[in-house]
Parts: structure tokens; sequence; C-alpha cells
């Protein structure tokens, strides 16, 4: 992590009382970036799963958390348990679509529109070298921005665990932890190590948004 980064959660001061849509009346909390601001790696998600929402932390506070946190661990990225709300995230950074959790449905068109600045603000501030979308909603936005193929002809499980050349990025589609199969898992974290074997820095020179 940067010498100079005082906090892994939140560490460029997002608003984290934020009131620029109606997730904010069914949120505990919400739920900015976390981890080192120097990262290779930008895990997203689509938005908070209950765990974060009590914790504060992405992917941590439920059984889904820990499972995306083994996965880091096994990669060199995490030197936490599994199970810890404040992972020792090195060389990655997690984050959300969108930044405030409902209990019942996901994030709407509308409520994507309103946290875009947020997400936009942490690749651009992080300048990452792969994008990591986690589920179908994080792929759908971040391939319909960072990607000039068309965001429909990329599939979550046809992709898991595969590089697409991205618009100064590449992704590395993920299948959400908790609907992996063990199969799956493996598959990921053996591209991953491949990948990270590999002179994956080439793509440094992306355009500005």
């Amino acid at each position: 992590m940067n010498a100079k980064q005082e906090e892994r959660s939140n560490p460029f001061g997002m608003d984290e009382a934020c009131t620029n849509c109606d997730l904010c009346e069914t949120r505990e909390q919400v739920v900015h970036g976390y981890g080192d601001v120097d990262a290779h790696f930008l895990f997203v998600g689509e938005m908070p799963g209950d765990g974060a929402d009590e914790t504060g932390v992405p992917f941590t506070g439920d059984a889904a958390g820990e499972r995306l946190q083994e996965i880091l661990g096994r990669l060199g990225l995490n030197e936490s348990p599994p199970d810890a709300e404040e992972p020792e995230i090195e060389n990655a950074f997690l984050t959300y679509v969108t930044r405030c959790r409902h209990p019942e449905r996901g994030p709407t068109d509308g409520e994507i529109m309103t946290c875009e600045p947020y997400l936009n603000a942490e690749i651009r501030m992080i300048n990452p070298e792969i994008l990591v979308p986690i589920g179908e909603g994080a792929l759908a936005e971040i391939a319909t921005e960072y990607t000039t193929k068309p965001a429909a002809d990329i599939d979550i499980v046809a992709d898991h665990a595969t590089t697409i050349r991205g618009r100064g990025f590449e992704l590395v589609p993920m299948i959400r932890p908790e609907n992996q199969t063990e199969e799956q898992t493996e598959a990921f974290v053996q591209h991953f190590h491949e990948l990270m074997d590999t002179d994956y820095r080439q793509t440094k020179g992306r355009q500005g948004r």
C-alpha cells in the first residue's frame, strides 16, 4: 500500500452521507471503495451485499465476501483471513457500481447513473491495469464504458476467467463468488495467476475520459 495512504477505507474521501437517490432510505451506510490506491487490479461489484452494508467495507461481512477475500488471498492480494472486516488488501482495490444497498432488488438505471461519478473518479485516480467486473450487472456497466465490444456480446459465464481487451484496460470478468462452482473458482485463480506473471502493464497507454 502507498506509504502516504492513511486509510484503506474510502481513501479519496467521498461523500459518506450521500442522499442523491432513494437508496439512502434503505441502506445502513454508504460503501465506497477500499484498498490500495496504487493498485494494479480493481475489482468492481454491482452493489453492496448485506455484509458490506453492515461493515462499510466492500466484499466483507458475509459468505460471498469471504469467498472473494479467500480468492484474493490465494492471489497474494489479501494478507488477512477471509472473514476480516478490514482486510489488509495490497495491490488491489475493491468497489461497487452503486454504493448503497436495497435489500430486495438490484440498482435501477437511474441509481447507477447517480453513482457513476464515484466509480469514474476511483478508476481515474487509481488508473489500474486490470478491471475485474464481478457479476452481470457490473460487467454490463464496465463493458459499456471501457470496451469497444458490444456489452451484449460479453457473457459473464462464457467469459468468466478470460481476458478481454478494453479501452486502456484489460477486463477479466468474474462470476459472483457465491454463484461460482469450485471449478470456476479454480479457473479464475489459475487464469489470474497466469495474467500476473505476464507483462500486463503494457496496456498503460490508455485514453483519458
